[in-house]
């Protein structure tokens, strides 16, 4: 779909614009209430003077013996607002991660894949930062990048990073054909999570799917919601049920969560999501 066929659509459904090839999008905002969270660990967000373009999402207190691995998050729009997505990213960092979100709290302006690397970076270096609250409880080795709709776009910019351990595309996929040369770097299992055929960026998340390079591990689940899905909810709603279910099985090896996305009879092929695997054990 031509950048143009997606502007009238857009403004059609008041739902949201589009701007430098990217998908916007207006999820409602949700009040600042903490601690949250489904997960054992109560989750809040922080600021930093070291990372001052960003929200740092934790579980409120760090769980003794528990590594925490990173996640670094894009908002749609590529919005600079920390906070726009706070039910779900605390819904995320309830289970034990470190979740970063780029933008400060309530932020104004635009943000870009590297505001994703400067949140990895960051978390690295606090883990071994001797007055860092973080040292020593940061798993340094299992990272993810993750965003929706244009942040989707800066995570699959910036997923050819070595240290990245999965890739999650939340109601996003490439537009531009000249662009889709960013599927042959990826190296890592990767999770598309798009809300159905009512989705501005069902065909293009299609697209990208039938472009991976062969043999690597991706699952694919689409949840008829439309773009917006269902971070807005409390705990982030099904999307934050699955997305908490994804990084634990990639970031820390839970056979139970695994479950929900291998084999015909995984925990999510028999639901409301309609599933596609590729190469996943």
């Amino acid at each position: 779909m031509k950048l143009g066929q997606l502007i009238r659509r857009l403004t059609a459904a008041g739902a949201g614009i589009v701007m430098a090839g990217a998908i916007l999008t207006v999820p409602a905002a949700p009040a600042h209430a903490a601690p949250g969270g489904s997960g054992p660990y109560p989750a809040d967000y922080e600021t930093t003077l070291r990372l001052p373009r960003h929200t740092v999402y934790r579980p409120a207190t760090l769980p003794a013996g528990v590594l925490l691995p990173i996640v670094a998050w894009g908002n749609g729009a590529c919005r600079a607002d920390g906070t726009w997505f706070e039910n779900f990213l605390k819904e995320l960092a309830s289970h034990g991660f470190l979740v970063i979100a780029n933008g400060r709290p309530g932020g104004t302006g635009s943000t870009d894949a590297d505001m994703l690397i400067d949140a990895i970076d960051w978390a690295i270096a606090e883990n071994g930062r001797l007055a860092s609250r973080f040292r020593g409880r940061i798993d340094t080795t299992k990272i993810a990048v993750m965003g929706q709709s244009c942040g989707g776009l800066e995570a699959y910019e910036v997923s050819d990073d070595p240290r990245v351990t999965t890739t999650g595309i939340w109601n996003s996929g490439i537009m531009s054909a000249l662009d889709k040369a960013q599927l042959a770097r990826l190296h890592a299992p990767i999770g598309y999570f798009i809300g159905g055929p009512s989705d501005i960026a069902y065909e293009n998340a299609l697209d990208d799917w039938n472009r991976l390079p062969a043999g690597l591990p991706a699952f694919m689940g689409n949840l008829d919601v439309g773009h917006f899905g269902t971070y807005s909810q409390p705990n982030g709603g099904e999307f934050g049920r699955v997305g908490a279910l994804w990084l634990k099985w990639q970031l820390k090896g839970d056979a139970a969560a695994r479950a929900a996305f291998v084999g015909p009879d995984c925990g999510l092929c028999s639901g409301p999501w309609q599933v596609r695997q590729k190469n996943l054990s």
